[in-house]
């Protein structure tokens, strides 16, 4: 296959790529033993598994951050598909490609009734105007769409082509994962360094998985540079030590995460710290993972779940001081950033707390999941047509303004519900009452 966009793009698509290529490139799975880190969607006996294996793959979304394995599934799904495969990125190629590629899809089905999967990377880079073109060749059949986007589809893919795909989410990979896939390439005779005479120490090991974040493409890419640095050596056998591969990536990576719990070790000991009111604690265990590198959004995230969870209604500011330390997470970079993070710590921390609205929400969800779609009552619908109307659609709905009573008197939960309480603050904490407080601003 070389169609439009697809020998100048992908070469290696599907194919084993050539020893010149880069490692990342190298090491791409070439079946599904090989690929790792997304086991609830892809693993053995997922139903995504079987249609790809049973060539009755749908039209997919694949939705995830770099590095987590978009385009490799679709390298994947190449060696399994009966159809034509042609991949299409929406960063080098535009609608005129794009209008020859789906004319030739349409001529392919009408000649010989086979198939198109179309892979088109980078498919957010489409304007809504754009998406549409492929609508009508989805519904006819003529292609198969595999998009793949690191945004959120339900603010960048059209709906009606939502309505026709599967949204396959793709996670950041594991620590777990990583270690996989570096073991492999540091393995692998063929593709990796397997018959390099090289070794790491477990440590230099640890500091380039932490240096991917989550990111294969870029872990991978950063080892290669490291062992081919390394390799210069006139030693005959290298071990690669920490400072080395501090040098080599120009960053200094600290001790954080090592075992991999420690990151989980120490959000929760700050998320506790802030819900104990301990500025302290708080300010203590920030510091520890801004020392260790921590993503400056990662906390501030928590932070903005932490004001609705654990201090809600007591203090309604808390969301918004909160979302803006976040703001100031995307915009600020380190060291700067580290001061909005320690104003938003102190606040929160210092903030009257009540988990009402959240616990109030999960018996909502629990009744809601548990009762099924019980009916809206008739008071409370809207009667939009006259049709509607005469079905008693929003009869004897009284209008709150006008009548004060309605508001107490007049039921807004299905018959089976009613009576039932999710919201119940407590008084002295959906409110200051501590004078103490004072120096804090509301």
């Amino acid at each position: 296959m070389n169609e439009v966009g697809q020998s100048e793009l992908f070469p290696t698509l599907g194919e084993t790529p050539s020893v010149s290529a880069p490692l990342a490139d190298r090491m791409r799975p070439r079946d599904f033993s090989e690929f790792v880190g997304q086991d609830d969607v892809l693993g053995s006996d997922t139903p995504l598994r079987r249609a790809i294996e049973n060539d009755k793959l749908p039209s997919l979304i694949l939705w995830g951050p770099p590095g987590s394995g978009k385009t490799t599934l679709a390298g994947l799904i190449a060696r399994k598909v009966r159809g034509a495969f042609v991949p299409f990125s929406a960063v080098l190629s535009g609608v005129p490609e794009l209008r020859t590629i789906l004319k030739t899809a349409k001529q392919r089905q009408t000649v010989s009734g086979q198939r198109t999967v179309l892979f088109v990377d980078e498919i957010h880079r489409f304007n809504k105007a754009q998406q549409d073109a492929f609508l009508p060749h989805v519904e006819r059949g003529e292609i198969t769409l595999i998009g793949a986007t690191t945004q959120n589809p339900s603010f960048e893919i059209i709906a009606p082509l939502l309505s026709r795909s599967l949204v396959v989410t793709l996670e950041q990979l594991s620590e777990e994962a990583m270690s996989q896939i570096v073991d492999r390439a540091l393995t692998d005779t063929e593709r990796g360094f397997g018959a390099a005479n090289l070794a790491l120490t477990k440590e230099a090991r640890s500091i380039i998985i932490r240096y991917g974040n989550g990111d294969a493409r870029s872990m991978l890419t950063a080892l290669e540079f490291v062992v081919n640095q390394a390799k210069s050596s006139t030693a005959e056998s290298v071990v690669i030590e920490p400072a080395a591969v501090q040098v080599a990536l120009q960053k200094k990576v600290l001790r954080y995460d090592r075992d991999g719990e420690e990151h989980y070790n120490l959000i929760s000991a700050y998320i506790k710290s802030l819900r104990d009111s301990d500025p302290d604690g708080a300010l203590y265990w920030l510091a520890r993972m801004l020392e260790g590198g921590e993503d400056p959004k990662f906390i501030a995230r928590r932070m903005v779940i932490f004001a609705s969870e654990d201090v809600g209604n007591a203090n309604p500011q808390a969301l918004l001081i909160a979302t803006a330390v976040f703001k100031a997470a995307e915009v600020i970079g380190p060291p700067e950033v580290h001061i909005n993070l320690a104003h938003g710590t102190t606040y929160l921390a210092t903030s009257a707390k009540s988990n009402a609205s959240y616990v109030g929400l999960k018996e909502a969800l629990s009744d809601a999941q548990d009762l099924g779609n019980l009916p809206v009552p008739m008071h409370l619908r809207n009667a939009v047509t006259s049709l509607m109307k005469g079905m008693g659609y929003g009869k004897g709905y009284r209008y709150a303004h006008d009548d004060p009573k309605a508001k107490e008197e007049q039921g807004h939960l299905p018959k089976e519900l009613q009576g039932r309480k999710y919201y119940r603050p407590v008084q002295d904490t959906e409110k200051l009452t501590n004078e103490e407080d004072d120096e804090v601003s509301w």
